[in-house]
Order: C-alpha cells, then structure tokens, then sequence
C-alpha cells in the first residue's frame, strides 16, 4: 500500500505517451495531466464501488453508548454497513489493556515499566509496578482478566489487586504463578466495587510481562441486535422510546437506519454508559490530494487503476475504441482480483448466505 498518487498518474500518463510530472510541478498541471489526477481518484472510487464485499474493504468499530441518546453517528469512510453484524457487549474499561504499541494510560507505581515487543505488544515489570485508575458503580460486579508471563520461567509472582486507592486490596488481591512458561497464565475473576473510582495495579518483584488487562460489567452480557427499518421502528416503538417517562430506558435489543444514512438508531434508548456497539462496514475512498499520498489499496491494484484512468481518458478524447479496450482490461482484472479476494473469505460470511439469503446492506 505504498503507491503514491504520484506515481499512478505517471503511470497513466506514460502508457498514454504523455508527458509525466514531477513532485514539483504536480500541484500545479494543467490540460491532460490534471484530468488524469482526477481520474485516478473516479478510478479508485469504481473500484470500491465494483469490488463488491471484499474483506480488504472490511473493518469492524465500536461505539460506546450515552445514556439517553438514541443516535449514533456512522463513520465517515462508510460505503456500506453490514446491518446484521450489530452486537452490544458491555464495556471494556481498562484503556489500552492489550498494550498493541505502547503502554500509555498505565502510571508508575514503582521501578520502570516498560513497553515489550514480545506478542502482540506486552507490559513489562522488573521489580516494578503500574496501576490505572478506572470509572466503577459501587456494589457492581465486574470481571477482571490478566494474562501473565514469567520472563525467566524462574517461578516468579504477578500480583494482582483492585481496590480504592492505588495498590489496595479493598476489592480483590490475587497472584499469578505460571506453570506453562509458553502459553502464559490467566487470572479470571471478578470482584465487586466499593467505590466509584477503582485502581487496577500490577506488580511483581520478578519479572514479568502482561498481555492483556480486561474489566467490564458482569451484569451486561452480549447480544445480537435486530435490525429493523425505520418505519417499523416509527410505527412499533417511537412512541415508547420517546415518551419522557422512567424506566423508558433500557437494554437496547433493536438497530435501525436513519434515512439520511448518516447515522443508526437504538431502542430501546441506553439506560447506561456502559454498552459497546460493535458492527462492521466496508469503507470508501478517500481522495488523494498530494503528490505523495498514497492509496490504501494494495499496490496489487496499480494495473487496474491506471487501466480505469485510461478508459476515461480515452472517453474523453471521444476514442471508443481505445475506450473499450482499456475497459475490456479492467473488467477482466478486476474479475480475477473479486475472485482472489472472495475466496478468502470465509469468515466474513454469514450462515444465512449459504442458505440464499442475503445480508442486509446499505
């Protein structure tokens, strides 16, 4: 995915034996130069449009609920929402708890934490310790998980404590002792809060990385949300959702679309903070702009791109023949690409789609 923008418009620009540009003089080309820039972006929004339901064009997000608010924005780069992808899961409250590139949000409490390559991205603690402060309901019952593993496979000890201050014991005080020295231990457990501000703290006088921290809700589980249309939603449950009455909110179990496709509805409305909304869309483009922005395509796509900008260059010389041929070309690239990509991907699949039925897309 390194393809500059530059480098496609030459690209273009040479197969059609015209001259190309350079990072200078790219931002200010005139004539045929600057209708091949614009085609390259058309070219690209074609293909996003053509692919089709492609894992490359697929991401999954989040939202996190508020509670009262109804509507939640969708994403700027949404092309299409899988509207039968939507779940509610509760919460994950600990900030940065995976440690993908940095262990940000995590605070000293003694010696040197550290940030570990190793995995996915780990915790490091030499004779050291790290705590993070998180938001709790008291006499609520959350479930914590920390995966640990012993550095030197020496028989060290992770400690683990939740309580009302930083290194309490109030709520939980636990330990991890790894026996497998490859695959790591896992604390699973829950404790209960007695304080609406719980601290999460680490520590061990060994050494010891961490995976993952994890806390949420034990009281919110996770559930399919079903979708329904706006009218169902306007003539089955506006009225109960919109009266300004108590106990009007609640777990929401249904998903909507709002007609401006810019945002989806819940309902019932959210009786809590504490709700994760997670759905999957496929992305759109986004243009290109300078000479070295690259497109987030694989490069894989270079042929296909400069084919499609070479179609419209020649529609617009009023040269169909060329035309059809740098159509027939890209219709028969981007078939194989459909195929490739569409083979692997099983795990984007819906069962119902095997069955005929097809997902419910915008």
């Amino acid at each position: 995915m390194s393809t500059t923008y530059l480098v496609l418009t030459n690209r273009t620009l040479r197969e059609l034996n015209e001259t190309e540009l350079t990072s200078a003089n790219f931002s200010t080309s005139r004539g045929i130069q600057t209708a091949v820039k614009d085609f390259v972006n058309k070219s690209i929004h074609d293909i996003y449009n053509e692919a089709g339901e492609i894992p490359l064009l697929h991401t999954t997000t989040t939202k996190t609920t508020n509670t009262g608010t109804q509507e939640y924005a969708l994403e700027a780069d949404m092309r299409k929402v899988d509207w039968d992808s939507f779940f509610l899961k509760p919460s994950e409250l600990i900030t940065n708890g995976e440690f993908t590139s940095n262990i940000n949000s995590w605070t000293t409490g003694s010696g040197s934490p550290a940030y570990s390559s190793s995995g996915n991205g780990r915790l490091s603690l030499s004779n050291a310790a790290a705590y993070q402060a998180i938001s709790t309901i008291v006499n609520k019952q959350y479930k914590i998980q920390v995966r640990g593993f012993d550095t030197n496979a020496d028989g060290d000890t992770l400690a683990i404590k939740v309580g009302t201050s930083i290194g309490g014991t109030q709520n939980l005080s636990s330990t991890i002792t790894v026996s497998d020295y490859g695959a790591g231990d896992i604390l699973d457990t829950t404790f209960t809060a007695t304080a609406t501000t719980s601290y999460v703290h680490l520590s061990t006088t060994g050494d010891f990385t961490v995976d993952y921290v994890r806390v949420s809700r034990t009281d919110i589980g996770t559930r399919k949300l079903k979708y329904i249309t706006y009218d169902n939603w306007l003539q089955s449950f506006k009225e109960r959702d919109t009266k300004n009455e108590d106990g009007v909110y609640a777990t929401p179990e249904f998903v909507y679309r709002k007609p401006d496709y810019g945002f989806f509805g819940l309902s019932p409305v959210p009786d809590k903070d504490d709700y994760t909304i997670e759905y999957d869309y496929f992305t759109t483009h986004t243009d290109l702009s300078a000479h070295g922005d690259t497109m987030s395509l694989p490069d894989r796509f270079a042929p296909l791109i400069v084919d499609r900008c070479k179609y419209y260059t020649y529609m617009l010389r009023s040269d169909p023949q060329h035309a059809s041929l740098a159509e027939r070309d890209y219709q028969r690239k981007l078939r194989l690409l459909r195929v490739d990509y569409s083979s692997r991907a099983e795990y984007m699949r819906d069962s119902r789609i095997n069955q005929g039925t097809r997902l419910q897309i915008l």
